[in-house]
């Protein structure tokens, strides 16, 4: 496996490939994965390091891939490792991707993992060049039909969708919620960065609405970053509680303690790790009408799917599951379910599969051409 992006920075590329491979590993293959680190002797027991990565602006976010010329070290490791699959995630993103499927002989895969609804600028400017890169992929997976809808605006082909995995039986399991929050207050909870695109703005405005009308509330905002922008603008207003860098093993704990909880996210959301957590955990969803959200949930059916930037319709939304718990604890349930196949145990499967197909395929091509060269060689002999 190969990532452009700097192994020593936590990211959802990354978390999708140590996922795969503990899974894979754990069924008997054997896994090498290549990245840049920008802390080589910290990162050299999880990958093999290439490169030490710079900061790159890719569509209005900054992209931490190395520029190091690594063909003969790429060469070298694709000729001692021979290797069934090279699997490349974000495998048109420069440089390190480049050098692997350049040399590589065996079956590439891409994964695409982004998604931008006014396209991507990268893409734009690149696919001059990138585009004989993107012929030698053997196999295309795109993490949901949002990141597939953004690559093939430039990269005409079919794009096998396998979507990101969650830890479903961390969220799923029983856990008890966290009693200051257990006073009969109707909780709702955000989960998220302090990112424009988060949409937690929107939330605050419509949490207000709901206040004035319903006083018995509290709204919950965990997240990392810095918040303190939103509490000084939310102090006056009271039972607004905010969370900064909750423990991963401590996040299910405050679904548990929530009877909704809003994903105001405005775009650029290839599929929404928070949105299917929540619904691992059994939590009734409100969420922005995105094309990301939308390829997960189906509004009325596992969640509530509200116009994006809508304080109003949040309002609107967070009320009608307030006064109708029937239909809170239906769609919690039913998205419950379905976010278990979302599951990574499942997600690996499914790229396993796929690994299969295309390897199949790969000796089915070689046999034929085996065949015609031998029929050509018996010809030539009569």
């Amino acid at each position: 496996m190969v990532t452009p992006y700097d192994w020593c920075v936590d990211g959802g590329v990354k978390s999708h490939i140590v996922h795969l491979a503990a899974y894979f590993r754990q069924w008997g293959h054997e896994v090498t994965i290549f990245a840049p680190a920008s802390d080589r002797v910290k990162a050299a027991g999880e990958c093999v390091v290439m490169g030490k990565p710079r900061s790159m602006r890719v569509s209005g976010s900054v992209a931490r891939i190395t520029f190091s010329w690594k063909s003969p070290q790429v060469k070298r490791v694709l000729e001692e490792g021979n290797f069934d699959i090279v699997h490349l995630h974000e495998p048109l993103m420069p440089l390190l991707p480049y050098h692997f499927l350049r040399y590589s002989s065996a079956a590439n895969v891409g994964t695409f993992h982004a998604a931008k609804e006014g396209g991507n600028r990268f893409y734009g400017y690149t696919t001059a060049f990138t585009r004989r890169w993107f012929r030698k992929l053997d196999g295309k997976i795109a993490v949901s039909p949002a990141a597939a809808s953004l690559v093939s605006r430039y990269f005409a082909g079919y794009f096998n969708i396998i979507p990101n995995g969650i830890d479903y039986d961390h969220f799923s399991a029983p856990m008890e919620p966290i009693p200051e929050f257990m006073d009969g207050k109707f909780n709702i909870l955000f989960v998220g960065r302090p990112e424009k695109r988060k949409g937690l703005k929107y939330l605050l405005r419509a949490y207000l609405r709901i206040k004035r009308q319903y006083p018995n509330t509290r709204l919950i905002v965990v997240g990392a970053g810095d918040f303190s922008r939103y509490e000084r603008i939310m102090r006056p207003i009271g039972d607004v509680v905010f969370r900064t860098y909750v423990p991963y093993e401590e996040l299910p704990k405050y679904h548990r303690s929530a009877d909704v909880v809003c994903c105001p996210n405005t775009g650029n959301e290839s599929q929404g790790y928070v949105l299917m957590e929540a619904l691992a955990a059994g939590r009734a969803v409100v969420a922005s009408n995105i094309e990301g959200f939308a390829g997960v949930i189906t509004s009325e059916l596992e969640g509530l799917l509200v116009p994006p930037k809508d304080d109003e319709a949040i309002a609107n939304a967070i009320i009608r599951l307030m006064k109708d718990p029937a239909l809170r604890e239906g769609l919690a349930t039913r998205g419950q379910l379905h976010s278990a196949h979302y599951s990574w145990d499942n997600v690996a499967h499914r790229v396993l599969s796929y690994y299969e197909r295309l390897l199949y395929e790969r000796r089915q091509v070689a046999e034929v051409r085996a065949a015609r060269k031998h029929a050509l060689a018996a010809r030539a002999e009569r």
